[in-house]
């Protein structure tokens, strides 16, 4: 029986981002040391890869078997492949979270900008909406 997959509150980690990457950019199928010194490469350029090499292959494998258990990868043997469809509402909700992200970033950088479009008075009021991370 399939479980579904359940992320916590906040989203996806920055693991799991990776891991959803490397299998919805390609329809390549992978062994798990490939695919480990991938993500691990992946992380390392964005600054990403904390605690230690041997603990993150051992979060690896077990976010790895929480998509296939939900399904979302599929495993033969010891080769696994993304299932892109099963994967689609994942890559949805990391988009989501960069959304929210940019939008409290853009809300404390310009908190003046806000005030202004609401009022009226600034020059982007007329030509873009507002939108706030609550409505996400």
């Amino acid at each position: 029986m399939k479980k579904r997959l359940f992320l916590r509150k906040s989203g996806p980690d920055t693991l799991t981002e990776e891991l959803v990457a490397v299998f919805s950019g390609s329809s390549a199928i992978y062994e798990f040391k490939p695919l480990f010194t991938l993500v691990y490469g992946n992380l390392r350029a964005r600054s990403a890869a904390h605690g230690g090499e041997e603990m993150l292959r051992l979060r690896l494998y077990e976010k790895l078997q929480s998509l296939v258990q939900a399904g979302s990868v599929d495993r033969a043997g010891k080769t696994y492949r993304g299932n892109s469809a099963k994967l689609q509402p994942l890559i949805d909700q990391i988009a989501a979270k960069h959304c929210r992200t940019l939008l409290e970033v853009a809300e404390t950088a310009a908190p003046g900008l806000a005030l202004e479009e609401e009022r009226g008075s600034s020059p982007l009021a007329t030509k873009t909406p507002r939108f706030s991370s609550r409505t996400l």
